[in-house]
């Protein structure tokens, strides 16, 4: 019986279980979104969702606890800057996670896990351009 058993093992040893989780983890702060697979993008999700806790909180305490997880100093940095201060007045559900499509070759469910609000960061950059066809069309 697996009561009270938390986490997932991903046939890995425990090692090569936490190098996985923190290159998903500094990826998804890096790239803002992830493909994977759905059991990974699950637990990616659960140590995320606590890194970014710590994001806004912001203390020292906080910053430490994401560098000796995140790879990356540069995602860490991204997750103080950028991301933290768009979830401030947030409570916890930062992330989205979608089921897709099955992987061709293994035929493995596979999953976007990406910020609640990413569709909001990369809309203004397709109404930019088509501000500037109409403006286009407008002078000609």
């Amino acid at each position: 019986m697996r009561h009270k058993v938390d986490g997932r093992l991903f046939g890995r040893t425990a090692n090569q279980r936490k190098a996985l989780l923190r290159g998903l983890v500094t990826a998804l702060f890096d790239n803002q979104r992830i493909e994977t697979t759905v059991a990974k993008a699950k637990e990616t999700k659960r140590i995320a969702e606590k890194m970014i806790t710590f994001g806004i909180k912001g203390d020292l305490h906080s910053k430490r606890q994401v560098l000796s997880y995140v790879t990356d100093r540069t995602a860490a940095s991204k997750l103080f800057k950028d991301i933290a201060p768009r979830f401030a007045g947030r409570n916890g559900g930062y992330l989205r996670l979608v089921q897709t499509r099955n992987r061709l070759k293994d035929s493995a469910p596979m999953a976007i896990l990406e910020f609640i609000d990413y569709e909001k960061i990369k809309q203004p950059k397709g109404k930019a351009k088509t501000a500037e066809k109409s403006e286009k069309k407008e002078k000609a």
